[in-house]
């Protein structure tokens, strides 16, 4: 049962049209949180104040999830000056970040780390304890000023030996979850990208600017590790650029998944941060600015990438592929594989907004070869390609590409895959 072009826009336009509000929220909400980090920094200049903060807003206004907000505090390090040695753990990423040499401020920072590289540390253990104690001091004297209205702020979120403080902010009538985070920023030493990404999807230099500097944050009381938050907000920047309602889709897949498809009585297993990578892997794979013409094929170009992450409970991160997203038993992903196929072959039932719980719809039958499609071995990369992807798109019927080449590839493709796999694989007339 397919939808319309106007069920689509209609859809879309109702998510819209809250966005100015929403921002308007975020606004109110951030003020609060600034006039704190001000107080904070008057108190130590070591804990810097970034007014720069049109990322988080960006985020902010795509998600219709409630995600938390990560907020960044830069310490008044030169991070290039620091050594970066490994930790016991490097599968996972972590460092430990060395001050050369006494006299650099950092003195009660600094120590030996537990989990390798030696004396002289900067510890984030240490580091959050004190703006632990500053943020609380900050409030208390915010409150005493009367900057603050009763029930605008919240810290009984901070948890003990966090790796971020979690404060409850109100904005208007809305409440937003900030989770501050210290962070070391080095110039020298970009985040180096590990991945196939090619620089021509993206425009000139974007994605290499993603990764110019690197931004160290907390992974243990003793270790750091290189967080890419900042540089994928800077790749959905870049995003936004190209041609195509690629951000709309983001948008309409996010109000989706907090909409219909998240797991009762025990939360989304899907987030906001898994749907950015997908709509970053979608540019890549699909090239073509024909792939991006409407909200119908952007947002199928997305869906069939998510299936297939869902389906092979494999999603890697897009500037460290081989870093998966979904790591571990995810028993909901099942699940909510099942919820997105039924969306992707019956969208008009979801396009539309529902007061209470949603309605339910007729049963939703898996279709054999769909399901043999998603579950090819994810080790082979002939099945993480643009061919590959575009015989899903054929499965769903959404596949409009006249590309001589792609559907050559996609036949070629298609020819290995029945001879690798028993059953007969049954696909639309495209291809």
């Amino acid at each position: 049962m397919s939808a319309s072009a106007s069920q689509w826009s209609s859809y879309l336009g109702a998510m819209v049209s809250r966005e100015r509000q929403r921002l308007e929220h975020f606004q109110q909400a951030e003020d609060i949180l600034l006039t704190l980090l001000e107080a904070i920094h008057a108190r130590d200049p070591r804990f810097l104040v970034d007014y720069a903060r049109n990322l988080e807003a960006f985020e902010f206004a795509l998600c219709t999830a409630e995600d938390a907000v990560t907020m960044e505090v830069p310490l008044r390090v030169d991070g290039d000056a620091l050594q970066v040695l490994p930790c016991r753990d490097t599968s996972a990423g972590h460092c430990c970040l060395q001050v050369p040499s006494s006299g650099t401020g950092l003195e009660d920072w600094t120590g030996v780390a537990a989990e390798g590289g030696g004396a002289g540390c900067l510890l984030p253990g240490r580091v959050l304890q004190h703006l632990k104690e500053l943020l609380v001091s900050a409030i208390v004297q915010c409150q005493r000023l009367f900057l603050f209205q009763p029930g605008d702020l919240s810290a009984e979120n901070i948890q003990e030996d966090a790796l971020e403080l979690s404060l409850l902010i109100r904005g208007g009538w809305k409440t937003i979850r900030f989770d501050i985070v210290p962070v070391v920023r080095r110039q020298r030493g970009p985040l180096w990208l590990k991945g196939g990404q090619s620089e021509g999807v993206f425009p000139s230099g974007r994605l290499r600017e993603a990764g110019e500097e690197a931004h160290f944050v907390p992974a243990s009381p003793c270790c750091w590790r290189c967080s890419t938050h900042i540089p994928i907000l800077r790749l959905l920047r870049a995003v936004d650029t190209l041609q195509g309602p690629r951000l709309d889709s983001l948008r309409l897949l996010s109000q989706l998944c907090s909409q219909a498809w998240g797991d009762e009585g025990q939360g989304a297993a899907l987030t906001f941060t898994h749907l950015k990578m997908v709509l970053l892997w979608s540019t890549e794979l699909f090239p073509s600015p024909e792939d991006w013409q409407d909200l119908e094929s952007s947002v199928y170009r997305l869906l069939v990438v998510l299936l297939r992450c869902l389906a092979t409970q494999h999603l890697p991160h897009f500037l460290w592929p081989e870093q998966n997203l979904f790591p571990g038993e995810a028993p909901g992903l099942a699940s909510l594989c099942r919820k997105v196929q039924s969306f992707a072959w019956s969208p008009r039932r979801c396009l539309r907004f529902q007061l209470g719980l949603p309605a339910r719809g007729r049963s939703w039958q898996e279709e054999p070869s769909t399901q043999a499609l998603l579950h090819l071995p994810a080790r082979d990369r002939a099945y993480w390609g643009t061919a590959y992807f575009d015989i899903l798109l054929c499965q769903f019927q959404v596949y409009r590409i006249q590309d001589s080449a792609r559907r050559t590839a996609m036949a070629q493709l298609l020819s290995k895959i029945q001879q690798e796999i028993p059953q007969q694989i049954q696909v639309g007339p495209c291809c």
